[in-house]
């Protein structure tokens, strides 16, 4: 049942409605799905990339414990689900739509054709002579789909605790059709103007970490501060053990995530490999060192965030750097970011919940100007500045891009759906008052509250 609503819910009929239709189109409508030759393809490489494109997927679970652990209980279930939602809707508009945004016949480097690969059109076990050539195209496909499913659900960390539901799914919508696909063309597409330029994006360091964290900047801002945080109250917290296991789930998953986008079981996965994980373990021991040499004790949060941050940074170079550097990109990346979450948190007043931005936005960006600095053969430190200054002039693009049409997209959602719960709906708690759960039980406030008085003011 759907709170403060009628009891006929006509947009959530409308959207079952839709979704039936286009399910029966999905499944009457003929499409050619071209089946492989016989030893056209490398049966190691489709064994690691089925793996790694299941290490992916455990991603967004990784998130929603890593994203739970960090709220206040009230507010668990709602910021998990919130994650974890992304695996279904995601899945369906990429099916239908985004992987042809993302991967069909390019309009002048802008954006792909959604007729070229719609439904899975001319997408089979074949394997595509560019973009997978030694692996079944549908492969390839439930590859990107899982860097499609995390991308919005890593936005969710900067409006957690007061982002109505239903507002958010329709975000989600809008913000994969209209930024991630674009960005995705642009950057992985062979004819993405991006990509025609130089710059270099391994794994998703400009496509998924910059793009999300930038959108979470536009939605903290947008959906303005929690009661809470106006109120300057704090909290330890909840669930660190959460965290913890989010982030084990994570860094598991970013071996899939980096060392998959060699798209193969080669030299280059291994070497994406390796370096993942001596980035995010850099990261992880300089953001204990900088909670200690600020008069801190070092905390279990402190070394999972900064872990995180080692991953986001290492993403885009992580098959053009050497062993060393990315070392050097973990240790760069966690002391700009914890920089920038201390000084965001005492010296201004966004209310980015979980430090998406921080952590997300700038560590990517971190990345993706090292990168340009030191990628094998054509970085700075290899006496080639085009590629640096491709890297420069696609970031602004990149950054402004984001961030305007997060903006756009967030406020047309806000007046057609709303996105900013009740300010009671707040203070009872997101699982209570959008799902009717609750990790304990549901008591008799809930009922005082929304039974008795069904139209709580506004913030």
């Amino acid at each position: 049942m759907e709170l403060n609503s009628s009891p006929f819910p006509v947009r959530s009929l409308l959207a079952l409605g839709t979704l039936l239709v286009l399910a029966i189109l999905a499944a009457v409508l003929p499409a050619a799905h071209p089946a492989a030759a016989p030893g056209a393809l490398n049966g190691a490489d489709v064994a690691w990339m089925l793996t790694a494109t299941a290490f992916v997927l455990i991603m967004t679970p990784g998130l929603s414990f890593f994203y739970g652990g960090m709220v206040r209980p009230k507010n668990v279930i709602s910021t998990m689900l919130q994650s974890f939602v992304a695996l279904g809707v995601i899945t369906v508009v990429f099916y239908y739509v985004g992987f042809s945004l993302c991967y069909g016949e390019s309009w002048h480097g802008l954006i792909g054709s959604p007729f070229t690969f719609a439904m899975l059109r001319n997408v089979g076990t074949a394997p595509h002579p560019v973009l997978s050539p030694t692996i079944p195209f549908i492969l390839f496909f439930a590859f990107q789909l899982k860097f499609a499913i995390i991308t919005p659900a890593l936005i969710t960390g900067s409006f957690a605790e007061r982002v109505r539901f239903k507002g958010y799914l329709a975000f989600m919508v809008l913000f994969s059709l209209f930024i991630y696909c674009p960005l995705a063309h642009w950057t992985w597409h062979p004819e993405g103007f991006l990509r025609r330029w130089g710059v270099l994006d391994f794994a998703g360091g400009t496509v998924v970490h910059i793009s999300a964290g930038i959108a979470a900047l536009a939605g903290a801002l947008v959906l303005g501060r929690r009661s809470t945080h106006l109120r300057a109250s704090s909290f330890s917290t909840p669930n660190v053990p959460y965290v913890l296991l989010g982030t084990g789930l994570l860094w598991f998953g970013w071996f899939g995530f980096n060392a998959g986008s060699a798209l193969g079981a080669n030299e280059l996965a291994a070497l994406s490999f390796v370096n993942t994980n001596l980035a995010s373990a850099a990261a992880l021991i300089a953001w204990l060192l900088v909670e200690i040499v600020r008069g801190g004790k070092p905390t279990a949060v402190g070394a999972c965030t900064g872990a995180v941050v080692g991953l986001v940074a290492i993403t885009p170079a992580a098959g053009y750097v050497n062993y060393g550097q990315s070392i050097l990109f973990g240790v760069v990346a966690a002391l700009i970011s914890h920089a920038a979450v201390h000084w965001q948190n005492s010296r201004t007043t966004i209310d980015d919940t979980l430090d998406v931005f921080p952590c997300h936005g700038l560590g990517g960006i971190v990345g993706m100007l090292l990168t340009g600095v030191f990628a094998d053969k054509v970085g700075l430190i290899h006496g080639t500045f085009t590629t640096f200054g491709y890297h420069v002039l696609g970031l602004i693009i990149v950054i402004a891009y984001s961030f305007g049409g997060a903006w756009v997209l967030l406020k047309i959602t806000d007046r057609a759906f709303g996105l900013r719960v009740q300010l009671k709906e707040e203070e009872l708690g997101l699982d209570l008052s959008q799902h009717e759960e609750s990790t304990y039980h549901i008591d008799e406030e809930f009922e005082r509250t929304y039974r008795r008085d069904p139209a709580p003011e506004r913030v």
